[in-house]
């Protein structure tokens, strides 16, 4: 696991610099990756000789497409470049967006109908029937999307074998639109009852309905999700439709400002599922990016540890306000589609990310019983810390990072802003210090320790939940505020190594230009596992298959660049929940059902701890998934060279400061090094501190780090990793002690 034969060269992590516009600019191409956020939108600039640029600019919340273009505006600013001239050179451009999430989180999303079976308009209110918080008497079930005097009931009926029992009388439509335009609906969700079965009826509904009305956004759940179980694919459909005018109305936007600049390039938008699609697919099916931005973490995730010979990694990203943590498996990022968004069901495939309150705005504070707290409260960035001087009022972690000299006040994003540690010592003393008994630097510590122990949590949320053990994964740290905790939270979950790339602060935009795109499909086949029909079976797969390679052709991907990855949903009969199972073609294809029973038992005793084949229990089998992708073409690396000259190790010191060691549970003074000008090969022993512009990492006395070119580290816990590590890295060491 432990065995790292290429880390050392400088092609691993990319060294951020400016680009040499002097370098044959006139054959430059440039590949973009963008990922806005709540409060920054990042850019990650590479071209195709390999030289890379970081940039950040304020996001624009009332539009997000100002903050897009005024980004490349900078950009090109920074490259002393006419935007034009930029613009020009850009092949591809990969966005990831919080507008879809962001609509959702704030209900500002379109004013929605539903029609639906005659009968089952409440089924989007009632949900699955069962009371989320049963014991919570104040507990309130979430606000429908759609409200129950725009749920229209059309009298129809297919039954449960598909069979047409009531047929649709078209005329009944007619006052269903009248009451529509009466209602200024913005956009129509689409969901029959067994119409996963048997979409004759809806097929013929949404034709009818987009025909009297062209100029709604109307989908229907045929095209979004046509597979069993109703309130899965009438949520699924409802959010699709609710967002689906807000992100139309952006990509609209969006392509208008582009063309306007004369891009020529192919824009992306970046999926749920960690894939990219067209602005067109985006547009139709717009439920595909409710988590467009951090899905693109576990994908550099996969990139970096595959560097390194890693099969599996975690990626934690810390930001200002969440802390997203994910898991990647063989090389694959993990799914789920069973996942919700604001308490609402959206059952397509989505990248499996735990998000906890944890960021470095995150508060501090002390409950009834007298225990501290950390989050999951933010103070954001607007007041922010109180350490921001910008009226926050609440101690918040990046206040205790400070008080326990990991941050430097008058080196905060690398000068550009001036921490008040006074002020911060003085809040933390009377909110937490005093009511608890401790000093300002106790309090810290205090804070320290359980926002650290929320996050190593959330780890556990993904990986042991999961049937995983973090142990024997690599940690890839990412975010602003991310390396100062990772230390800590890998001791407590006794992960040997982490990683703090040199993209880190930008690492799901670096994340998005190594994306392909996909398309996931599914259809619903209930069937015991002995009863299977083999002929039904496969015409499921070709049926899938054969749409797939026709969207993906017409998005300009060649029949050879196609890859395919079936999955089964199976489970024990009499069981609620599958396990989604991944199958090879071959196995599809050649009908090897004991073979896949086999790993079914294998799968469910990894999730579960336990399986039923002495017991003969019969499988049953729920729906059939494929997973087509259309492999694009990539950076041809993310890594780059450069011949600025770096520092020497012992330029590297700044100084010496006083910083908490948590092995000691006491202030120590410790060496502080600049992270900009760490040369490759350096071995560095903790307790240490190693600050960058964009991020900081804090070394304890467990750990040792060794640098990559660039200022990305590899940091591991010297009582974990196995003899003989040091001695293979041939790294130099560095002790200013």
């Amino acid at each position: 696991m432990f065995e790292i034969l290429s880390i050392f060269t400088s092609k691993v992590f990319s060294t951020i610099r400016d680009v040499d516009i002097n370098d044959a600019v006139s054959r430059m191409k440039y590949k973009l990756g963008i990922d806005v956020g709540g409060t920054f939108t990042d850019f990650f600039l590479v071209g195709n000789d390999g030289s890379s640029l970081v940039h950040k600019t304020l996001s624009t919340p009332e539009d997000s497409s100002i903050g897009f273009m005024t980004g490349i505006h900078e950009i090109a600013e920074k490259l002393n470049l006419p935007s034009s001239s930029l613009i020009g050179k850009i092949d591809t451009i990969v966005h990831g967006t919080t507008v879809a999430t962001n609509a959702m989180l704030t209900m500002k999303g379109a004013k929605t109908a539903l029609v639906t079976t005659e009968g089952f308009r409440d089924a989007l209110e009632m949900r699955r029937g069962v009371r989320e918080e049963r014991y919570n008497n104040h507990y309130r079930n979430v606000k429908p999307l759609v409200p129950r005097y725009l749920r229209l009931c059309l009298n129809e009926r297919v039954d449960a074998s598909g069979q047409l029992l009531v047929t649709v009388d078209l005329k009944e439509l007619d006052a269903i639109i009248a009451r529509i335009k009466a209602e200024k609906v913005e956009a129509v969700a689409i969901c029959l009852m067994n119409s996963y079965l048997n979409n004759e009826h809806e097929k013929q509904v949404t034709q009818y309905i987009r025909d009297a009305l062209p100029d709604l956004f109307i989908c229907a759940s045929f095209e979004v999700l046509p597979s069993i179980r109703f309130y899965d694919r009438v949520s699924t459909t409802c959010i699709n439709a609710y967002i689906g005018v807000v992100i139309d109305r952006y990509l609209e936007s969006l392509l208008e400002k582009l063309s306007t600049i004369h891009f020529k390039g192919k824009l992306m938008i970046m999926q749920s599922n960690g894939g990219v699609v067209t602005p067109e697919v985006a547009r139709k099916i717009a439920a595909v990016t409710v988590l467009s931005g951090p899905a693109a973490a576990p994908i550099a995730g996969s990139y970096y540890a595959r560097l390194l010979g890693f099969d599996h990694c975690i990626t934690m990203d810390m930001g200002g306000t969440s802390f997203d943590t994910s898991l990647v498996v063989n090389g694959q990022c993990i799914t789920s589609t069973e996942g919700e968004i604001d308490r609402h069901r959206i059952a397509l495939p989505t990248l499996d990310i735990i998000t906890i309150g944890a960021g470095g705005g995150s508060i501090g504070w002390i409950d009834q019983g007298g225990l501290l707290k950390m989050g999951p409260q933010s103070a954001g960035s607007l007041p922010g810390p109180v350490s921001y001087m910008r009226g926050g009022e609440e101690p918040a972690c990046t206040d205790a990072d400070l008080i326990l000299g990991y941050l430097d006040p008058d080196y905060f994003a690398g000068g550009k802003y001036k921490l008040n540690k006074r002020k911060a010592i003085e809040i933390t003393t009377s909110r937490l210090g005093d009511p608890m008994g401790l000093d300002a630097q106790q309090a810290a510590a205090g804070m320290y320790r359980v926002i650290n122990m929320n996050m190593a949590q959330g780890v556990r949320q993904v990986s042991v939940e999961r049937g995983f053990d973090p142990r024997e994964f690599l940690l890839i740290c990412a975010g602003g505020a991310g390396a100062i905790h990772a230390g800590e939270i890998c001791r407590e979950l006794e992960i040997p190594m982490f990683v703090v790339p040199a993209v880190a602060s930008i690492f799901c935009a670096a994340g998005m230009l190594l994306g392909d795109l996909k398309h996931d499909y599914v259809r619903s086949y209930v069937s015991g596992y002995s009863a299977i029909d083999h002929k039904r079976f496969l015409e499921l797969y070709r049926e899938m298959q054969e749409e797939a390679e026709n969207t993906l052709k017409g998005e300009g991907i060649e029949a050879a660049k196609i890859e395919f990855y079936p999955s089964l949903d199976l489970r024990y009969t009499g069981q609620f929940h599958e396990v989604p199972l991944e199958v090879s073609m071959q196995e599809i294809r050649d009908f090897r059902l004991d073979e896949i029973r086999e790993a079914f038992h294998q799968e469910h005793n990894r999730l579960y701890g336990y399986e039923l084949r002495a017991e003969g229990t019969e499988l049953e089998m729920i729906n059939v998934r494929l997973r087509a992708v259309g492999i694009t073409e990539k950076p041809a690396s993310l890594s780059s060279t450069t011949s600025e000259s770096i520092g020497e190790a012992q330029q590297a010191f700044k100084c010496m400061r006083m910083a908490y060691v948590p092995e000691d549970n006491e202030m120590q003074e410790l060496p502080v090094y600049n992270g900009e000008i760490l040369g490759e090969g350096i071995l560095i022993k903790g307790p240490a501190i190693i600050e960058q512009v964009n991020t900081t990492l804090f070394l304890s006395s467990s750990y040792h780090c060794e640098t990559i070119t660039g200022g990305s580290f590899i940091v591991y816990n010297k009582n974990l990793m196995p003899e003989g590590y040091k001695k293979k890295s041939g790294a130099t060491e560095m002790s200013m002690k």
